[in-house]
């Protein structure tokens, strides 16, 4: 089982429900405009939820981008 965090990777706002896509493996994509829809069937309900929950979620650790490499990298240089 996968750990969640919010995505670093794969963000709009606070990167949570690109954290759930990735661990669930669904489109971020599709997962927004769910999102986007429960926030009037619910009445505003599921954004304040969404708020809570990105306190909860801790940030997704640092990995190394795998398109740079050596010390160019770690002097900034892209």
């Amino acid at each position: 089982m996968n750990k969640l965090y919010r995505s670093s990777r794969n963000r709009m706002l606070t990167g949570l429900i690109g954290g759930i896509s990735e661990n669930l493996g669904f489109s971020s994509t599709l997962l927004r405009i769910i999102f986007f829809i429960s926030i009037f069937a619910t009445g505003g309900t599921s954004l304040l939820i969404y708020f809570i929950a990105a306190l909860v979620v801790p940030k997704e650790p640092y990995h190394a981008d795998p398109y740079t490499y050596g010390a160019d990298h770690v002097r900034g240089y892209k």
